[in-house]
């Protein structure tokens, strides 16, 4: 609590490049150029920096470049990453908007891992895997997160199986906040719009059936209502 609250009204930035004997760090590229031309940091300012693996940075402005910005580290917070694992499920949904608030909005309540797949239902349109992980950065850091977010894309739910799978059900008689989280791997699925196929409920036909509310939920609105129960507990 003490560290969150001396954090509380930091910029954090994000990079991963140290030297070798792991005494200083180097911001590059937009990181660099929000630090001075944004943020017009001088030499010999202090700023914060996450590696996105866990630890949050003190360092000490020691060079500004063009395309750089070098600093000493001056000390070091490590965070236990509390939903390493938690993977949030999500279709292909119609208006990217909508879907790209739930991807911030879950970052910033502590999710780290999303798998996004193709739903016979789904929509027929591409990820843009790119521009999510920026995104995902952009709520890292502005949420105050040390851990990266982590995003990947599968062709099918047929992909999902290695994990303990849980499907958010309507008809389910179980609540999810009255489930206990298991301690190993676990996926949470969301339906598409349309809603899973005959024959993607019988490959889901072993997995936990749950629910979030006893209102139907859109697809985006019940992966931002699940992640805001999950941080809750």
């Amino acid at each position: 609590f003490l560290e969150q609250n001396f954090l509380s009204d930091i910029e954090l930035y994000y990079s991963t490049s140290f030297s070798n004997d792991n005494n200083s760090i180097v911001l590059l590229n937009e990181e660099a150029r929000h630090v001075a031309r944004v943020m017009r940091h001088q030499v010999g300012e202090e700023i914060f920096v996450t590696n996105g693996s866990g630890s949050i940075f003190k360092v000490r402005i020691s060079e500004i470049g063009k395309e750089h910005v070098a600093a000493n580290i001056l000390s070091e917070i490590k965070y236990k990453n509390k939903f390493e694992n938690v993977f949030v499920c999500i279709p292909i949904i119609k208006n990217f908007d909508r879907l790209e608030f739930a991807i911030e909005k879950c970052v910033e309540l502590g999710i780290t891992n999303f798998i996004f797949y193709k739903a016979e239902r789904s929509f027929n349109k591409n990820p843009k895997l790119k521009r999510w992980e920026k995104i995902a950065i952009a709520a890292m850091k502005q949420s105050l997160r040390s851990f990266l977010p982590k995003l990947e894309f599968v062709e099918d739910i047929n992909k999902m199986t290695d994990t303990e799978i849980i499907l958010f059900d309507q008809k389910s008689k179980r609540y999810f906040s009255d489930w206990k989280l298991p301690n190993g791997k676990c996926s949470f699925i969301f339906g598409p719009e349309g809603g899973f196929s005959d024959n993607e409920m019988k490959q889901l036909g072993n997995s936990t059936k749950l629910k979030l509310t006893e209102n139907r939920l859109r697809s985006e609105t019940a992966i931002i209502t699940f992640a805001a129960q999950l941080s809750a507990l």
